[in-house]
Parts: C-alpha cells; structure tokens; sequence
C-alpha cells in the first residue's frame, strides 16, 4: 500500500514539473504582440521564440540523454528543474532579444532531457502493466500545459506585463524543484551504458524507426488545427476571446481525460490501442472539419478534437520504450529520448504545413492535413505490425512480463 501512494505521489510531482516545463514551449505565442513592441521586431523574429525551442528540444534530447546516461536520476531531475528556472528568469530579465532567445534554448534543453528521464523514472516506479499509465499521469501535466500555457501567458502578460509571464513559469519550476526534491526517491535505477554508436544501432532498427515516424505523424496531425485554434474559435465558429480562454481550459479537460484513458487503454497491447487512437483522431478532425463555420457544433468538435489530440502521446513513448528493451535493450533511454524529438518533429511539420495553408487562405481545410499524416501513420503502424509478425501479442506480453 505504501508503495502504491509512494508512486502516486512521485507521479505527481512529475506532473507538475511537466506541467511547469509545458507551459514554457507555447507561452510566448500569446505574448508575441508585447514581445514585437518591446524589443521592436518583426512577428516573424517573434515565431523564432517558438520555433528554436522546437529545435532546442529536437537536438537537444538525444545529446543530453548522451551525456547523461550514468547520472544519478534524482540529482539529473533536480539539476534540469535548475536550468529551467535559469533558463525562464533570464528571458524574464532579458535586456535584449537576443537575451531572451538564450534563455529560450536553456529552457528547451531542460525541456527535451527532462521528458526523456521523467518518462523513464515514471515506468520504473511502478509494476510493469502499469507502465503505459504512470507515463500518461507525467504527460498530463506536459499535455494540460500546451493547451493551457497560452490563455495563462495571455491573462498575464496582457494584465501585469510579459515578463510577469516568464516570472509565472519560474514559479511553477519552484514548485516543481521542491516536490521532486521531497518526493523522488533517492536511489531510482540507473540506465545501461550508452554512447554515440547507440544513435545507429536504433535508427538501423526498422522497427524503432518505424515508430519514430509514427509518432511525428500521430502526434503532429493535431497541430495543422490546433496551431490556429484560437483563429479558428473566433473567425470561424464566432466565440468572443473571452469565451475562448473558458473554451481552452475545457479543451485542456478534454486533453487530460484523454490522456489518461489512452494510457489505460495502451497498457497492455500499445500498438493495437495506437491503431485505435489513429482512427479516432482522423474521426474528430473530419468531424471538425464539416463543423468549423458552424457555432455550437463546432464547439463540440473541438471539445472532441480535444479528447483524442494526445491520447496517443503515452502509448507512443511506452512502445518505444518496450521496443528498445527489445532489440536495443542498452540504448533504452536514447531511444525515448529520440522519441521526444520526434513529438517535436511532428510539431513542427504539423504547424508548418498548417500555417502554409492559411497562407493559402485554406483554414478550413487544415483539418485535411492532419488526416493524411494521421493515414500515413496509420500505414506504417500496419507495417510496423506485419513486421512484428503475430508478434503485436507476443511483443506485448514478452514486455509485460518483464
């Protein structure tokens, strides 16, 4: 019993440093106005803020899981909720923008690392079936934050200034840093030894390759719509912007419930529940996209959007894990460290592709590019299963009895 509330509790605070570490990588959407006057630049510099964080956590995930492969758990999670509070009161201080983009990139590196090891410390501490769960608890937190990050930044950079923005993260990395002090254990299992060979010996991998690509296009297809969410609730279904601040935070309700159930439902056989997921999600873009004009059926659209956009995120990052304890069983944490890179690929692809559409005035339509990499996705988990053989069982049960 004790060990149970242990773990809840450990989980616990992992979300909320994942909480705190998600707010950080969209915040500055909602305050790109008041950055472009302060620091007098263009909207275009101002998406750097977004877009090198991206890139921060793209490349910077695997080089520190390199790095960091043989430290003591806790001490690297203290250490990471250190350089994000580093990283977020010097863009809150910055006399320049470029100042703010250096604290920008300390905070993505904390960012990409702390996803990596919070992921592996959550599956150690607790039984192996309920690995895919404890993993969704510490993505509530990241999955809650993307959603809620931007009106919260808003509401405080409009109100009381945007560095008070940046103030707000450095607090909630407080919080962070003093419950993982308090309530991480001290001695969590250390990862087998790695080094830069492992980077091929995953990629060389055709399975774990494949799941790479499946996860940049599962998790990316959301971003063609949610990239211009706001845009879509306010021109196109008519919400007022105070209405849309309510609606995201019940769309972030949505997230997390969706979350949780995917990782329930991804505990025991990850890559059938994915297919299932991926189906789902294409359903609640096609239905968003036959309802984005429309007012109080849009809104239920989105609700549902909401609920399958990140369902997918914990099966994704156990099945990679399960994956490499497999073929790759020294290079595990590499490989959830890639894994992280690829949610950010798939970001980026997802919100590029989206916003070259709008350019193209095809807002509408955006839903359409998420179902086609949502199709691919769902091509290459066929593949993935073939290649497994009758394998998706056997694959799952081998892992669940390690």
């Amino acid at each position: 019993m004790n060990k149970k509330v242990s773990s809840n509790w450990i989980l616990l605070s992992l979300a909320i440093s994942a909480f705190a570490i998600g707010s950080t990588e969209f915040i500055s959407v909602g305050i790109m106005p008041l950055l472009t006057k302060t620091f007098n630049i263009s909207l275009t510099q101002g998406g750097l803020t977004v877009s090198i964080y991206a890139l921060g956590i793209m490349f910077g995930a695997p080089i520190l899981a390199l790095l960091t492969n043989r430290w003591d758990r806790k001490k690297l999670l203290i250490g990471i909720m250190f350089s994000f509070i580093i990283g977020n009161t010097l863009a809150a201080l910055a006399p320049s923008f470029l100042i703010l983009l250096a604290g920008r990139v300390i905070a993505a590196l904390s960012h990409g690392i702390f996803m990596t090891t919070a992921s592996l410390i959550a599956a150690d501490v607790v039984t192996p079936n309920k690995r895919a769960s404890a993993i969704a608890v510490m993505f509530t937190g990241l999955t809650v934050a993307t959603i809620t990050g931007v009106p919260i930044g808003t509401f405080i950079g409009n109100n009381f200034g945007w560095r008070l923005s940046f103030f707000f993260l450095v607090a909630l990395g407080l919080v962070g840093l003093i419950t993982n002090i308090i309530l991480v254990p001290n001695e969590l299992p250390l990862p087998k030894p790695t080094s830069i060979k492992g980077l091929w010996k995953i990629l060389k991998q055709p399975q774990l390759l494949l799941i790479l690509l499946i996860t940049a296009l599962g998790y990316g297809a959301t971003f063609p719509v949610y990239t211009y969410l706001t845009t879509v609730l306010n021109k196109n279904m008519g919400w007022s912007q105070s209405a849309i601040v309510i609606i995201l935070i019940f769309y972030g309700v949505a997230v997390a419930i969706g979350n949780t159930l995917g990782g329930k439902w991804a505990n025991k056989r990850p890559l059938t529940a994915l297919l299932k997921m991926f189906v789902g999600l294409g359903i609640a873009l096609i239905v968003m996209r036959f309802t984005i004009n429309l007012h109080f059926l849009g809104l239920l659209a989105v609700l549902l959007l909401g609920l399958f956009a990140f369902m997918n995120v914990p099966g994704l990052q156990l099945y990679i894990v399960q994956l490499a304890e497999k073929y790759t069983p020294n290079e595990v944490p590499l490989a959830s460290a890639l894994n992280i890179s690829a949610f950010n690929v798939g970001i980026t692809v997802g919100s590029t592709v989206g916003g070259q559409m709008v350019a193209q005035n095809q807002l509408i339509n955006t839903p359409w590019a998420g179902i086609i990499m949502l199709v691919l996705g769902i091509i290459l988990i066929g593949i993935l299963i073939k290649m497994e053989g009758s394998g998706v069982k056997s694959a799952d049960l081998d892992l669940e009895n390690c």
